[in-house]
Protein backbone atom coordinates (compact mmCIF):
# COMPACT_ATOMS: atom_id res chain seq x y z
CA UNK A 1 0.00 0.00 0.00
CA UNK A 2 1.16 3.32 -1.07
CA UNK A 3 1.30 6.41 1.33
CA UNK A 4 -0.58 9.28 -0.18
CA UNK A 5 1.50 12.40 -0.51
CA UNK A 6 0.56 15.45 1.77
CA UNK A 7 3.08 17.84 0.55
CA UNK A 8 2.99 19.71 -2.79
CA UNK A 9 5.64 17.95 -5.37
CA UNK A 10 9.29 19.73 -5.72
CA UNK A 11 9.32 21.55 -8.89
CA UNK A 12 12.44 20.80 -10.70
CA UNK A 13 13.76 22.75 -13.72
CA UNK A 14 16.11 20.77 -16.35
CA UNK A 15 17.96 22.67 -19.23
CA UNK A 16 19.93 20.14 -21.27
CA UNK A 17 21.57 20.69 -24.53
CA UNK A 18 20.83 18.01 -27.23
CA UNK A 19 19.41 15.84 -25.16
CA UNK A 20 22.60 16.00 -22.60
CA UNK A 21 20.03 15.02 -19.67
CA UNK A 22 17.59 12.50 -20.87
CA UNK A 23 18.88 9.87 -19.14
CA UNK A 24 18.54 12.16 -16.13
CA UNK A 25 15.33 12.86 -16.63
CA UNK A 26 13.94 9.55 -16.89
CA UNK A 27 15.38 8.66 -13.84
CA UNK A 28 14.01 11.30 -12.04
CA UNK A 29 10.50 10.64 -13.44
CA UNK A 30 10.57 6.97 -12.64
CA UNK A 31 12.27 7.04 -9.45
CA UNK A 32 10.91 10.20 -8.20
CA UNK A 33 7.17 8.49 -8.20
CA UNK A 34 5.21 12.10 -7.79
CA UNK A 35 7.55 14.04 -5.28
CA UNK A 36 8.84 15.96 -8.02
CA UNK A 37 7.20 17.95 -10.98
CA UNK A 38 9.67 18.51 -13.62
CA UNK A 39 10.03 20.76 -16.38
CA UNK A 40 12.96 20.97 -18.79
CA UNK A 41 14.49 23.78 -21.52
CA UNK A 42 16.07 22.01 -24.46
CA UNK A 43 18.90 24.29 -26.60
CA UNK A 44 18.97 21.64 -29.26
CA UNK A 45 20.42 24.17 -31.97
CA UNK A 46 24.59 24.67 -33.16
CA UNK A 47 26.46 27.35 -30.99
CA UNK A 48 29.26 29.38 -31.53
CA UNK A 49 32.70 28.71 -29.05
CA UNK A 50 32.10 32.09 -27.35
CA UNK A 51 28.94 33.97 -26.51
CA UNK A 52 29.16 37.09 -25.23
CA UNK A 53 25.14 37.66 -24.09
CA UNK A 54 24.31 33.85 -23.15
CA UNK A 55 20.91 35.25 -21.35
CA UNK A 56 19.64 35.03 -24.70
CA UNK A 57 19.12 31.26 -25.00
CA UNK A 58 17.50 31.05 -21.08
CA UNK A 59 13.80 32.30 -20.19
CA UNK A 60 13.23 35.57 -18.36
CA UNK A 61 11.69 34.10 -15.51
CA UNK A 62 12.57 31.09 -13.81
CA UNK A 63 10.43 29.25 -11.72
CA UNK A 64 11.27 26.54 -9.50
CA UNK A 65 12.73 24.34 -6.17
CA UNK A 66 15.80 23.62 -7.87
CA UNK A 67 17.59 23.62 -11.62
CA UNK A 68 19.25 20.83 -12.69
CA UNK A 69 22.28 21.99 -15.56
CA UNK A 70 23.03 19.72 -17.57
CA UNK A 71 24.26 22.14 -20.45
CA UNK A 72 27.22 21.77 -22.65
CA UNK A 73 27.74 25.29 -23.22
CA UNK A 74 30.60 27.03 -20.63
CA UNK A 75 28.64 30.99 -21.09
CA UNK A 76 25.31 29.38 -21.07
CA UNK A 77 25.70 27.70 -17.97
CA UNK A 78 27.78 30.22 -16.30
CA UNK A 79 24.45 32.84 -16.97
CA UNK A 80 22.30 30.46 -15.85
CA UNK A 81 24.08 29.92 -12.43
CA UNK A 82 24.39 33.87 -12.25
CA UNK A 83 20.34 33.99 -12.83
CA UNK A 84 19.59 31.39 -10.04
CA UNK A 85 21.85 32.61 -7.61
CA UNK A 86 20.32 35.90 -8.05
CA UNK A 87 16.72 34.79 -7.69
CA UNK A 88 17.94 32.50 -4.55
CA UNK A 89 17.40 29.00 -6.72
CA UNK A 90 19.77 26.24 -5.87
CA UNK A 91 21.38 25.29 -9.31
CA UNK A 92 23.51 21.82 -9.86
CA UNK A 93 25.72 22.10 -12.46
CA UNK A 94 26.99 19.18 -13.77
CA UNK A 95 30.49 18.16 -14.45
CA UNK A 96 31.59 22.11 -15.50
CA UNK A 97 34.59 24.24 -14.25
CA UNK A 98 31.86 26.91 -13.70
CA UNK A 99 32.28 28.92 -10.91
CA UNK A 100 29.73 30.92 -9.29
CA UNK A 101 28.72 31.44 -5.55
CA UNK A 102 25.78 29.37 -4.74
CA UNK A 103 26.30 26.96 -7.23
CA UNK A 104 26.79 23.01 -6.62
CA UNK A 105 28.93 21.27 -8.38
CA UNK A 106 29.23 17.71 -7.47
CA UNK A 107 32.51 16.03 -8.23
CA UNK A 108 32.23 13.78 -11.81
Amino acid sequence: MKKEQTTKPQEILVFQQNGSGESKIQGILKYGENLFRLNKISIDESLPPVIDNATRYLPKEIRADIVLDYLKHPDISYDLAVMCRDRNIPVVISGKKVRVKGALIPPT
